[in-house]
């Protein structure tokens, strides 16, 4: 393993084989720097998955844990040449929480982990759930009692034990560190473990491999505990540093109107959010109302002179019709990034439509089917 832990509030160097999620002062985890290189001549002769980067990532081959994820398509949309779909529901588990999944169990394997815990919506549960069905960790998943039926057959095929939590997003991420304090079981958390990011930080590294290295002009990125946003954003500014990209495209973030605190916070000029109440959202895979990351979100939407949306609840199922009628069908989730970004359009003006954009299709439309 290439790195330790470092807290982004003190700063102090931590031990992953201590299994802490968090430090000891309170703040969040991050990784500690590594010399990365993208030797572009080996990167195209290799598999098209995630893994193609290996000397950008913190573990080597012969350690990694891997289902064949990544390397999604590029699709461009109906009406345009410049604005595409990244395909990222193509997954193992049809969905992008794959490319953090497999770094994230590769890690606990590398740590010789033999229980799990994590708190999910549905998707990152079912990624994590069938990486460590791949190496025999024993996996135990804490939901929402309202998440989406098919999502919890999907964990439960994976031979995860399954905790539905009454309540809230929020109550469902307190019951799972209840019991990882409680049992010492490492916290498999997409939200806390670093090593998640690491995972979807490969987003990037791909739109500037099937983009030949041009300029992106604009990422839109739905968002709710921000593991897609923050993982672009440190892939992004990795090839900034080695000199591949000119810029960090602008991130233009979605929430779900119905659960947007970042929306609120970017709205009032913030730099923390307020937790707020969350009100019924189709959209159940952003529907955080106090994520963990916050300030690290508002952050990135500030350096990258971003903005934040809220998709119209009135218009993600028109949004879902619409993409299903391209050809794509996707998850309520997925739906609303996509109504989010024709709200933005409406807003900045159509010669927005005339910067290269990437609008990530990040769940497939069959875990939402009732």
């Amino acid at each position: 393993m290439k790195v330790k832990y470092k807290c982004s509030q003190c700063g102090e160097i931590h031990d992953p084989q201590t299994f802490i999620y968090k430090c000891p002062c309170g703040g969040l985890l991050d990784i500690t720097s590594f010399n990365i290189d993208f030797p572009l001549d080996k990167i195209k002769q290799r598999t098209p998955s995630l893994w193609r980067y290996e000397e950008a990532l913190p573990f080597n081959k012969s350690q990694q844990v891997t289902l064949g994820e990544g390397y999604t398509s590029m699709v461009s949309t109906d009406d345009s040449n410049n604005v595409f779909f990244k395909m990222d529901y193509m997954m193992p588990t049809l969905s992008f929480k794959d490319r953090g999944a497999s770094m994230l169990i590769t890690a606990a394997k590398a740590l010789h982990v033999k229980r799990i815990v994590a708190d999910s919506s549905g998707n990152a549960g079912t990624a994590i759930a069938a990486y460590a069905s791949k190496v025999g960790i024993k996996c135990d998943i804490f939901v929402p009692a309202s998440t989406s039926p098919n999502k919890l057959t999907q964990i439960k095929a994976h031979g995860a034990q399954l905790h539905l939590i009454p309540g809230t997003r929020e109550d469902t991420a307190e019951a799972a560190i209840k019991e990882v304090e409680e049992s010492g079981s490492f916290y498999a958390s997409h939200v806390y473990n670093p090593f998640f990011y690491q995972g979807t930080k490969t987003y990037a590294y791909e739109i500037w491999e099937e983009m030949n290295g041009n300029v992106l002009d604009v990422i839109v990125v739905p968002v709710g505990n921000g593991t897609l946003l923050l993982g672009a954003y440190y892939g992004f500014k990795d090839l900034y540093d080695k000199g591949l990209i000119p810029s960090i495209p602008k991130f233009i973030a979605i929430q779900a109107e119905g659960c947007a605190p970042l929306f609120k916070a970017f709205q009032e000029g913030a730099e923390h959010i307020d937790p707020i109440e969350t009100k019924e959202t189709q959209a159940e895979g952003i529907a955080i109302a106090n994520p963990a990351r916050h300030h690290q979100i508002l952050q990135v939407i500030k350096e990258t002179g971003g903005e934040i949306i809220a998709a119209p609840e009135n218009k993600i199922a028109k949004a879902r019709e619409e993409l299903a009628h391209q050809g794509f069908f996707v998850e309520p989730t997925s739906a609303a990034t996509y109504a989010g970004y024709l709200a933005y359009i409406e807003q900045a003006g159509s010669h927005m439509k005339n910067l290269t954009t990437v609008i990530p299709l990040c769940g497939a439309g069959i875990k939402a089917v009732k």
